[in-house]
């Protein structure tokens, strides 16, 4: 019941006029139909099975990384996980930092789950689960101090407006990371091992895509882009994909 009605409030709040510091913003009622038409349960509950199963290993990897490499240790504020889904990586990420967590997904049939997972690890207090579109986010400008996703951005119909809704959500001096593919702490043996059980989805040019997101952020004009590539010696074989990161300046471009 608990659960429920976090999800509802959480629901509830993308629907009010924005009001206070965490105020969002209404989200496109002309999106909705298309969330519904995009997001079945049994697709929540596949990737479920996987985060438990084959990709249980990549999350607490990634999140130390993104600590290290962001300086999130002990960072205050709000973190988006955009594209979350089951909030493996929210999970690991609040026990390295202060941040309040916000899992904005298409899919609300991953909230439930995600709102038990924080409990049991001891971190509900400091999680919400928020309806969103990448494309029209519901959230003020500049309400997040960081954002990351892993595993979302090349399913957004529009990368142009995803990348350009990131950018605005992003408070002056935040920064965002984001990409598909593994954090490079991860062992090469565990890698291997997950992509002998996944299909085919992961073989594709990294190099190429990652030039590809230079150009299109270039084009559109976001300053300070940087793109990783993760290769561990010996891990030519396996692909530990393509990431893109950000960081907002603190006083606009002229």
């Amino acid at each position: 019941m608990r659960n429920s009605l976090v999800i509802l409030a959480a629901l509830a709040a993308c629907s009010c006029a924005p009001a206070g510091r965490h105020s969002l913003k209404p989200p496109q009622s002309a999106a909705l139909p298309a969330i519904r038409r995009r997001t079945p349960k049994q697709s929540a509950e596949r990737m479920i099975a996987a985060s438990r199963t084959t990709l249980a290993p990549v999350y607490a990897p990634l999140a130390e990384q993104l600590v290290r490499d962001l300086g999130l240790a002990g960072r205050a504020g709000v973190g988006i996980d955009l594209g979350s889904g089951p909030g493996n990586l929210i999970v690991e990420l609040c026990k390295h930092t202060q941040l309040h967590w916000v899992n904005a997904d298409i899919n609300p049939h991953f909230f439930p789950h995600f709102l038990r997972l924080a409990e049991v690890n001891g971190v509900g207090h400091r999680v919400s689960a928020v309806l969103a579109d990448a494309q029209s986010l519901p959230f003020r400008d500049g309400y997040a101090d960081v954002i990351v996703s892993r595993g979302s951005y090349h399913f957004w119909p529009d990368r142009r407006k995803g990348f350009a809704e990131v950018h605005r959500v992003l408070k002056p001096g935040g920064v965002a990371y984001i990409g598909r593919g593994f954090s490079r702490n991860l062992p090469l043996a565990i890698a291997r091992q997950v992509r002998a059980k996944q299909r085919k989805s992961w073989r594709y040019d990294r190099v190429a895509e990652g030039q590809a997101l230079r150009k299109l952020l270039v084009e559109m004009r976001i300053p300070n882009v940087r793109i990783h590539l993760p290769n561990p010696p010996g891990g030519a074989d396996v692909n530990y994909g393509v990431w893109v990161e950000f960081r907002k300046p603190t006083v606009s471009a002229p």
